[in-house]
């Protein structure tokens, strides 16, 4: 998993609430399990005017030009900044690797839903919950200035809007610092490697027979 520490981008502003799992990656794209390649049909949906389909070439597909995601200003976008429940519905970890894959690293909103936040985490995506009157006011000057950047600084907790303003957010020690770190579940494990080898070395001593081949 990709380390994060830091980040300052272009916020691409996704003003609805309850986005569900289906939304951000339609249930049609759910048959691989590669976590690469999902990128170019997150928001299917709402991005194309026509019907999409696993491994269909893309480039050719008529684009919605009302969705936030086609306009120039955010084609770079980087931070995508919502409404309140975001990732709701089914529990598919397809819909951080859509959203990873196509090149957001960080997700501002009122709230999420459980499931999503715990995948966003363990796929190097950083979702930051806020105070419903901050989000509405980063709405408010992302819709004055299309194409504002944030800095968004997981070490010390802040996100600095381009007038200087600090906002502090929260996040669960142990969760910070797999993301700095970049450590998903199997990273965390790899860290216990020498102790895992030295417990399989003692208990094939300890009960030799449960390791006979054949």
């Amino acid at each position: 998993m990709q380390p994060f520490t830091q980040l300052e981008a272009v916020v691409a502003p996704l003003d609805r609430a309850n986005v569900d799992t289906d939304a951000i990656i339609p249930k049609q794209f759910l048959k691989s399990i590669r976590r690469t390649g999902f990128g170019v049909f997150l928001f299917d949906e709402w991005r194309y005017l026509d019907q999409g389909q696993p491994d269909m070439d893309v480039s050719g597909r008529p684009l919605n030009p009302e969705f936030v995601l086609n306009r120039p200003a955010y084609k770079n976008a980087r931070i995508l900044l919502t409404q309140d429940n975001f990732g709701c519905g089914s529990s598919r970890e397809h819909a951080p690797w859509a959203l990873l894959d196509f090149g957001f690293r960080v997700i501002l909103g009122k709230g999420f839903a459980d499931i999503f936040y715990n995948n966003c985490f363990k796929n190097g995506i950083l979702p930051i919950a806020l105070p419903g009157p901050v989000i509405d006011g980063l709405f408010q000057q992302v819709n004055r200035a299309p194409g504002m950047t944030l800095k968004v600084d997981l070490p010390t907790q802040t996100i600095t809007t381009p007038q200087g303003e600090v906002i502090p957010f929260d996040v669960e020690p142990f969760r910070k610092d797999c993301l700095i770190k970049g450590l998903d579940d199997i990273g965390l494990t790899l860290e216990k490697l020498a102790d895992i080898q030295a417990y399989e070395a003692r208990r094939r001593k300890q009960a030799p027979w449960l390791f006979v081949e054949g």
